[in-house]
């Protein structure tokens, strides 16, 4: 096999493994299909999408992609550092509501915003831990 094609082969196994990987987090988040559909940024009826993800097909290439999951990867270690004892808190912070969203839940501020809402999300919690 040559070295360009080694290469593809690779990317498109690290794509899936990430797939799954940011599948397995929004399963623990516990959010309803179209909350990871909006996380993602791709349309709500595209099911499909999140079911070949979650087999392990490989993530999109585009850049918007890449960036969402980097962000939510970026947010769950966040709270992974922030809450080191309460995995419970972990796992429900993205559909608790908080006062430092207007009262929206994180999850509800992606979906009005979209981009803008996860970096405001990512940016609180950054903050937060004095990053």
């Amino acid at each position: 096999m040559s070295t360009i094609a080694e290469r593809e082969v690779n990317a498109s196994e690290d794509r899936g493994a990430l797939a799954r990987m940011v599948m397995t987090l929004l399963d623990h988040w516990n959010l309803s299909t179209e909350d990871q559909a909006a996380l993602l940024g791709i349309a709500a009826s595209n099911r499909a999408a999140l079911s070949n993800y979650r087999s392990g097909k490989p993530i999109g290439t585009s850049r918007d992609q890449y960036d969402r999951v980097g962000h939510l990867l970026g947010i769950h270690k966040n709270l992974r550092l922030l809450f080191p004892q309460n995995r419970d808190l972990v796992y429900r912070w993205m559909s608790t509501r908080n006062k430092a969203f207007d009262n929206l839940s994180p999850v509800e501020v992606v979906r009005e915003w979209g981009f803008a809402g996860l970096l405001m999300v990512r940016g609180y919690l950054d903050r937060a831990r004095g990053v």
